[in-house]
């Protein structure tokens, strides 16, 4: 009977998203443990059978900093930026495309679903400008200078075409944050950005953002503080009182983004737990952090 309660539980929301393309950002334990990346892989292609259109953005941080540690590059950021050189973006490419996206491909594909990888650059799916240089400012001395970030891009455009063609065809897209600018150059993305932008341009019903955190705490140090529910204008609020800060920021602001560009609802939730994606969808309490209009 629990079994069939859980099941009965289900079907409202099967009902509700059924046709609706679900966008989601696999980051954080979900992509680095090889266990939870299978379990997601999985987790994902039973959303394809029960009538959901997932879509999936992934990035690959630490992965591009141990590969570039490797080849004897040291990893430059500015605050939390990666500046990104020719050579850089070479193993970028390298590595979002070439082994990330084609193993979660290869995954979905395992557990019976039908996934095809995509960079930004595949029929101009996000057309990019390279980003205006970053200004810090002197701790001590307080003067302002410029950095050049290099190949860092930010979105300028969405062209949903081609993954609406592939969802209307039964395809869960695989998308590496990897743009193109208007003369042909690569350009490296924020994955974070990159899924709320494709989610306002395909019209997704959610967008759930997989993370390493239990969702937007209002004591970071503490789980138990987890924030269930919140809506965009309350959200704002924490982040201007400086309650969301650090690596939840920029997820914090894709979300905020992405229900003000008409996406119904994001999530934040804790890709380490298992089948996550499933709890957070599927029941009524949820898991994470879900934020509304």
């Amino acid at each position: 009977m629990k079994t069939v309660n859980i099941l009965v539980e289900a079907l409202p929301y099967i009902k509700k998203f059924h046709r609706k393309k679900i966008m989601i950002k696999y980051g954080g334990h979900a992509m680095i443990d090889e266990a939870a990346m299978d379990s997601t892989a999985r987790d994902t292609v039973l959303l394809k059978y029960v009538g959901m259109e997932p879509v999936v953005v992934h990035g690959g941080g630490p992965e591009i900093s141990r590969a570039m540690n490797k080849m004897g590059k040291e990893p430059r950021f500015i605050e939390g930026l990666r500046v990104t050189d020719e050579e850089t973006m070479e193993i970028v490419k390298m590595v979002l495309v070439g082994k990330i996206n084609t193993s979660i491909v290869s995954k979905i594909c395992y557990h019976g679903g039908r996934a095809i990888g995509l960079s930004g650059k595949d029929s101009n799916l996000l057309l990019a400008k390279k980003r205006a240089p970053h200004v810090v400012k002197d701790s001590e001395t307080g003067e302002r200078r410029e950095i050049d970030l290099g190949l860092v891009g930010e979105i300028e455009s969405v062209d949903p075409s081609i993954i609406n063609m592939l969802t209307d065809n039964n395809y869960i897209p695989v998308i590496s944050p990897i743009g193109v600018d208007r003369n042909a150059n690569t350009l490296n993305l924020n994955a974070d950005t990159v899924a709320g932008e494709v989610a306002a341009g395909i019209g997704a019903e959610k967008l759930i953002v997989l993370t390493d955190v239990p969702g937007i705490l209002e004591d970071p140090s503490d789980p138990d503080t987890l924030i269930r529910k919140v809506s965009v204008d309350e959200l704002s609020d924490l982040v201007k009182s400086g309650i969301v800060k650090g690596g939840m920021l920029p997820k914090t602001l894709t979300c905020i983004q992405a229900i003000n560009d008409g996406v119904s609802s994001a999530h934040i939730i804790d890709g380490r737990v298992e089948h996550s994606l499933l709890l957070e969808i599927f029941t009524k309490k949820g898991i994470g952090t879900m934020i509304t209009k």
